[in-house]
């Protein structure tokens, strides 16, 4: 019975590492948790991945980068949501 108990402890250890370890294959993946990252906003990386994805994502991270220098801004992601809206040139379409 301890030999069960050892190897289910074992098992959800290496489940654990295993849900640490990045899963990346594309780069817009990597560049959209890179703006969630910078933008202190790790619960809407989803978000920032799907944006990444269909925008330009250099100027997505100019943005990004220009927005992380002030610190007065309490809501980063907040923020880049509504700059990036009102500004057209921050919507086109990654091609």
């Amino acid at each position: 019975m301890e030999n069960i108990k050892k190897l289910s402890e074992k098992y959800f250890e290496s489940l654990s590492e295993r849900s640490r370890q990045s899963r990346v294959y594309h780069d817009y993946q990597l560049i959209g948790l890179q703006l969630a990252e910078i933008l202190q906003d790790r619960p809407h990386r989803a978000l920032y991945i799907k944006l990444a994805k269909n925008y330009n994502s250099d100027k997505l991270l100019d943005l990004v980068n220009r927005i992380a220098e002030r610190g007065d801004i309490k809501n980063k992601g907040a923020y880049f949501m509504s700059v990036f809206y009102a500004d057209p040139d921050y919507r086109k379409k990654a091609k």
